[in-house]
């Protein structure tokens, strides 16, 4: 058994409490910094806790960069994905009261659904393997006109299943739309104020709520005062506001909140990010969920009736790191993100909220976490390497990478399994794969510029499961690379490396 890198060269692993929040010589705010740079992210807020404290919330940026209002530690954003798990927590609280059973089939409460799904359970719905269609993928659906259930079971009843319940998963807000159905009949009340009540209310969440309730917050009209803020001299609730962040869509209107919060349990949730870190630290004993087989239902990884493992429940992800989960996923004109590192030793969770869609933090989160934690880090070169934590064993990341290569129509040139290599020489070594591929129009632009950085083309991503048990992807960081040829600025550069992170994200994540 191999040793693994200890990139950080440290003499002893960084103790809690440590004012040295640097990860390979990079300070949390050079990371955050560098990636919104490159990623051209008008604002983010960043929480980090390490329970029981929240020792650190952060803005940067714009939280509405046309109003030129701050990012800051009350700025609410869209939660996007994470509003599932308020939803995991209400059905698990009705769960715990024994006003329902998650076993039992979701037409016992609800016998309007369509016959097809007559033998879904609510479990099977929790876990995104009822096969049921999205509604919110259907054309004929609009944000705008807001939630309606009936609507939306409309949308999608006469779609065959996917599969057979139970037997697969796919993500689908139709789920999501009938666990909050259920809420409401069996508690009585609307599935928002049930999760006001039980949740918001319950833990003290002043700057978490529904599209809805959005109003409610002291915001002043900055654009009737040249976009600069007057009130707060004379009006103490104008202080340090609480505000709700603003992106922009193509047409350069502002994106509304009916557009980013209107599919209910699935994406209706707007909260700062020290507020998810604050309801973060309930989940972790028994303020929200009590019993820890409960618990265990929603957090931990199932399996098919093949024998196969899901690590993913509710939109949660878990991987081979003891105790890491985390939620996260992007809406209209925003990305959001929550990591939970839930082991004992460890007890570090980070959230990142921002207003630009289509960024996956999971990379940056785990670096921003090693700054906390010292048994946090990757433990390879996450400076000269994009590095993520695959939630598949090697042989069905390497798979489901091909297939990924197959569907964008990029040719597959070699693969070297290094694992089978050693051992046809009478040595061991551990799961390692490397695919190299690539598409000739894009390299040879790159080697028009510079034709000695065929050297290091075609593409090539690696896979290996380290010491611990846990499946690593990586490749080499385009813009270092491309940095040794003068070609960092390269227009090809940034567009192989985004190519790169998705194909690596794709075969590395169940969602």
């Amino acid at each position: 058994m191999g040793q693994a890198m200890n990139t950080e060269g440290r003499k002893g692993l960084k103790t809690r409490g440590s004012a040295d929040v640097s990860y390979l010589g990079r300070y949390v705010d050079e990371m955050i910094w560098e990636f919104m740079e490159k990623r051209e992210i008008p604002g983010l807020t960043l929480a980090i806790v390490q329970a029981p404290y929240i020792p650190r919330v952060a803005g940067y940026g714009f939280s509405s960069e046309k109003e030129r209002r701050l990012a800051s530690v009350n700025t609410m954003w869209p939660a996007g994905p994470i509003s599932q798990a308020f939803a995991a927590v209400a059905l698990m609280q009705l769960h715990e009261r024994g006003t329902l059973n998650v076993e039992e089939r979701a037409a016992k409460y609800l016998p309007e659904l369509p016959a097809a799904w007559s033998g879904i359970t609510l479990l099977e719905l929790l876990r995104h393997a009822s096969g049921i269609a999205d509604y919110h993928k259907r054309q004929e659906w609009s944000a705008a006109e807001g939630f309606d259930f009936t609507k939306a079971v409309a949308l999608v009843k006469d779609i065959p299943l996917v599969f057979v319940p139970g037997s697969g998963v796919e993500l689908s807000a139709t789920n999501f739309a009938i666990l909050t159905e259920v809420i409401e009949r069996v508690s009585g009340m609307s599935y928002r104020a049930f999760v006001k009540k039980n949740q918001i209310d319950f833990l003290g969440l002043r700057r978490t709520a529904f599209a809805e309730e959005l109003d409610k917050f002291h915001q002043e009209d900055v654009s009737l005062t040249g976009n600069v803020h007057e009130r707060f001299k004379k009006d103490p609730l104008c202080i340090d506001p609480a505000e709700t962040a603003v992106s922009y869509g193509a047409d350069g209107e502002k994106i509304a909140p009916e557009a980013v919060s209107s599919l209910r349990g699935f994406s209706d949730v707007w909260a700062s990010a020290q507020d998810i870190s604050f309801w973060d630290i309930g989940l972790a004993g028994t303020a929200l969920i009590g019993r820890a087989e409960n618990k265990a239902l929603v957090y931990s990884p199932w399996k098919l009736p093949g024998g196969d493992t899901v690590p993913a429940v509710a939109g949660w992800h878990f991987y081979g790191h003891r105790g890491l989960m985390d939620i996260k996923g992007l809406v209209p004109g925003y990305s959001s993100f929550l990591s939970r590192f839930t082991d004992a030793s460890e007890l570090v969770c980070v959230t990142l909220m921002a207003n630009r869609e289509g960024v996956d933090f999971t990379n940056l989160g785990r670096r921003i976490a090693a700054a906390f934690g010292g048994t946090i880090a990757t433990n390879y070169d996450d400076g000269r390497l994009f590095l993520y934590e695959g939630q598949f064993s090697v042989e069905e990341s390497v798979a489901r990478l091909e297939r990924e290569l197959k569907k964008r129509g990029i040719p597959l040139f070699a693969k070297f399994d290094h694992r089978k290599n050693a051992e046809d020489v009478g040595m061991e070594l551990r799961p390692t794969t490397v695919l190299v591929f690539g598409s000739p129009k894009v390299g040879t632009n790159l080697m028009l510029a510079d034709q000695s950085i065929s050297l290091d083309l075609p593409l090539r991503i690696s896979i290996w499961e380290d010491e611990n048990g846990c499946t690593w992807l990586a490749f080499p960081r385009m813009e270092l690379l491309a940095s040794a040829y003068g070609l960092e600025d390269h227009p090809v550069t940034g567009r192989i490396e985004a190519l790169l992170e998705e194909l690596t994200i794709a075969a590395g994540s169940v969602y």
